[in-house]
């Protein structure tokens, strides 16, 4: 019953974490799902993009409303997505665990990354307009 909670509990902070940034519950629930409960890097990935589907459905929704959603890209993306996601899958289902570790861990550093230098870039952007 203990891993039910931790579940419920991962749930509710992968919404707001998804709400709030926009940030895809994987970023969330794949460590925690591999780091916490024991789970395999291809089953954590799993479950995330299942869990992940009500999430991104009620988080669309509601930007909706603003206008925050280009209708376009999402057609693109997504038959793109559905694609190339059995390939990947495949993929996923043969390779070794520390190989899916260690590109999944390349990904969110190289988000990361290229997020810090966005702010970075429009920092010393500030910075030059005020002189």
């Amino acid at each position: 019953m203990g891993a039910d909670v931790f579940i419920a509990v991962l749930g509710v902070g992968a919404g707001i974490i998804a709400g709030v940034f926009g940030v895809g519950g994987g970023v969330v629930f794949v460590p925690a799902l591999v780091f916490f409960l024991g789970m395999s890097q291809v089953h954590a990935q799993s479950t995330s993009l299942l869990a992940i589907i009500p999430v991104a459905l009620l988080g669309t929704w509601q930007e909706r409303r603003t206008g925050g959603v280009d209708w376009r890209h999402v057609a693109i993306i997504g038959a793109a997505s559905v694609a190339t996601a059995i390939i990947g899958a495949l993929i996923a289902d043969s390779a070794p665990e520390r190989v899916l570790r260690a590109g999944y861990a390349l990904i969110l550093v190289w988000t990361a990354y290229r997020l810090v230098q966005g702010v970075r870039r429009r920092r010393a952007a500030a910075a030059a307009d005020r002189s």
